[in-house]
C-alpha cells in the first residue's frame, strides 16, 4: 500500500498524542436519535452496499441510533485527513486504521480499548494490543498474492507459474524470467506491484520479505536498509526493471486487470476487477526467495476514537459489525482474523471468483505463516523520508548500495527518537 500522509507542517504523532489526552463521548447526555460515522478508505459501490446492510440491520434492533454513515476518504491522503479532524475536534466515531500507523493510534491513547473475541487469530490482534488491551478490531487480514494471466505467460512459451509450483521451481528467478518474456514477446508489461509505482516503497516488502529484509530491526531502533538481505533483495529488484526489463519501469502505467501485465503482487480484494476478464488467469503465492517459502500480511483494523462523540454507541456497533455472522459476509472482501472462518469452504462461499485451493494456498496458509506489513511509530514522517531517499535507485546507473546507505543516514534520526 502506498502511503503519502503527512505535510511537515502537520503531524500525525502529535496530533494522535494530543487526541489521546481526552475523552469526546457524550452519549449519556445525549437526546433523540444517535448518529454514527466511520471514516474508510474504499469507495468501492460492493463494499458500502453491503456495510450499509450490516448497519440496516443493526438499526432494526436499536432505535436509538438514528444514522450510520461511512465516510470514504482516498486512500493516499487518508490518514492525513483523518488525524486533521481528530485534532480539529471533528473525530469520527470509527475509523479504518492502516497497519503501518497503528503503533502511533495504539500508543498514543486516541482509541478507546474494545472486547477481545477469543476467536481471534492472536497474530492478527499483535498489532492492535497494548498491556494487555486491544484498542482495534483486526477486520482486514489479507496476505499478498500473486495474480497470474496464464494467456500471456502461455503466449510467452512459459510455464505457468501454477505449473512451476508442482514442479517445485516457483521462485524469483523463474518468476523474473516469465516476466521478461513475455515483455519481449508480447509487448506487455511483466511483473507489476500493486500501489507501487516507484513512491510507494513499502509495498516492496511483497518482494524483499522473500531475501529475509527489514527496514529496520524488530526493534525499531536500528536502520535496515544497508544489511546485507536488503542490498541483495534491491539489487534483485533494480536489476528486474532495468536489465531484465521483467517489471514496469517509472513513467509506465501497466494495469494487470485490463490485460497489460502477466503477474500482479496484490491481495485478493482486488480478485472482483477479474469479474469480467478477458484472459485466463490464475491466483498463486508469492515465489519462494533466498530466505525460502513467506508470506506478507496486509492489515487494518478498526478502532473507536475517544474523541468521537459517541464512544459507547460506536463500541457496541463494532462488536455487531465484526461477529461471527458478519465477518463472514464481510469477507468476500476482507479475510476474518476469526480461526473458526479461516477454512477454504467458508472462504470459498465469500469468494465465488476464487477456488478453495487458491484461497488455501494464498489466504489460509498466508495469514498462518506470514508477517505484517511494516509499521512504526512516526511512521508518516518515515516514510516521506524514505521515499525521498530512494528516488536515485530508481535510475538504470544507480549504486544500489550506496543509495541504501543514503537512506539509512537520513533516518537513524527518527529511529533513535
Amino acid at each position: 500500500m502506498k502511503l503519502r500522509f503527512l505535510t511537515a507542517a502537520v503531524s500525525a504523532a502529535a496530533l494522535l498524542a494530543a487526541a489521546g489526552c481526552g475523552g469526546g463521548s457524550d452519549d449519556a447526555g445525549s437526546s433523540g436519535p444517535i448518529d454514527l460515522r466511520m471514516t474508510i478508505w474504499s469507495a468501492n459501490a460492493k463494499h458500502t452496499a453491503l456495510f450499509d446492510q450490516i448497519a440496516a440491520a443493526y438499526k432494526k434492533d436499536h432505535p436509538e441510533i438514528g444514522k450510520i454513515t461511512f465516510e470514504p476518504i482516498p486512500f493516499d491522503s487518508y490518514t492525513t485527513a483523518l488525524t486533521t479532524q481528530i485534532g480539529g475536534g471533528n473525530a469520527p466515531d470509527l475509523a479504518w486504521i492502516l497497519e503501518s500507523t497503528a503503533p502511533d493510534f495504539v500508543s498514543s491513547g486516541a482509541l478507546e480499548p474494545i472486547d477481545k473475541d477469543p476467536d481471534l487469530l492472536p497474530s492478527a490482534t499483535a498489532t492492535w494490543e497494548q498491556d494487555g488491551k486491544l484498542f482495534a478490531y483486526p477486520f482486514s487480514t489479507s496476505p499478498l498474492g500473486v495474480f497470474v494471466n496464464t494467456d500471456l505467460v502461455t503466449a510467452a512459451g512459459r510455464p505457468t507459474p501454477a505449473a512451476q509450483i508442482a514442479a517445485g521451481t516457483w521462485t524469483w528467478e523463474q518468476a523474473v524470467a516469465t516476466g521478461a518474456a513475455v515483455q519481449a514477446k508480447t509487448g506487455k508489461g511483466g511483473i507489476v506491484v500493486g500501489d507501487f509505482d516507484f513512491k510507494g516503497w513499502d509495498t516492496l516488502n511483497s518482494i524483499w520479505a522473500g531475501w529475509g529484509a527489514r527496514p529496520w530491526s524488530e526493534d525499531g531502533k536500528s536502520c535496515g536498509f544497508d544489511q546485507q538481505p536488503m542490498i541483495d533483495a534491491m539489487t534483485f529488484i533494480h536489476k528486474m526493471v532495468f536489465t531484465d526489463q521483467a517489471m514496469p519501469g517509472p513513467g509506465r502505467t501497466t494495469d494487470f486487470f485490463a490485460g497489460d501485465a502477466s503477474m500482479v503482487l496484490t491481495q485478493i480484494s482486488r480478485a472482483a476487477l477479474l469479474e469480467k476478464a478477458k484472459f485466463k488467469w490464475d491466483l498463486v503465492p508469492l515465489p519462494k526467495g533466498p530466505a525460502g517459502e513467506y508470506s506478507v500480511v496486509g492489515q487494518a483494523g478498526i478502532g473507536v476514537l475517544k474523541r468521537g462523540k459517541h464512544a459507547d454507541e460506536a463500541k457496541k456497533f463494532l462488536a455487531y459489525f465484526t461477529n461471527q455472522e458478519n465477518t463472514a459476509k464481510l469477507a468476500q472482501f476482507f479475510p476474518p482474523p476469526r480461526k473458526s472462518q479461516l477454512t477454504s469452504e467458508i472462504l470459498a462461499k465469500a469468494n465465488p471468483l476464487l477456488k478453495p485451493a487458491q484461497l488455501q494456498s494464498v489466504v489460509i496458509n498466508g495469514i498462518e505463516r506470514g508477517d505484517i506489513k511494516t509499521s512504526h511509530t512516526g511512521y508518516a514522517e518515515l516514510q516521506q523520508s524514505v521515499r525521498a531517499a530512494l528516488d536515485p535507485l530508481w535510475k538504470p546507473d544507480a549504486d544500489v548500495k550506496a543509495v541504501l546507505s543514503g537512506v539509512c543516514s537520513k533516518i537513524n534520526p527518527l529511529l533513535s527518537k
